[in-house]
């Protein structure tokens, strides 16, 4: 059932090598909803809903991100469930 989410914040070299991107690709695969966005100070956010399993994966991959990245921490935190429709890039904040 999708109606768990949790809040990340992705540091180290996470912008400008297609994180973004490779989000939203691998949260559309895995029918998550929510956003990715850029932030001023460096780190990228991503709020995402869903099934637990996926969300689980889209964790795990979050420890890493594309080739390119260097991923130094990721926090996660659950969040209550907003009911976010389709996964998309937000603008940088």
């Amino acid at each position: 059932m999708a109606n768990a989410a949790f809040h990340f914040f992705i540091a180290g070299h996470v912008q400008g090598v297609g994180f973004r991107w490779a989000t939203c690709q691998l949260a559309e695969e895995l029918q998550l909803a929510g956003y990715v966005r850029n932030r001023t100070d460096g780190r990228v956010e991503v709020w995402a809903e869903g099934d637990s399993a996926d969300l689980a994966e889209l964790a795990h991959w979050l420890e890493t991100g594309p080739e390119g990245a260097h991923v130094d921490a990721v926090s996660k935190q659950k969040v209550e469930f907003k009911g976010y429709n389709g996964f998309h890039e937000m603008m940088t904040i």
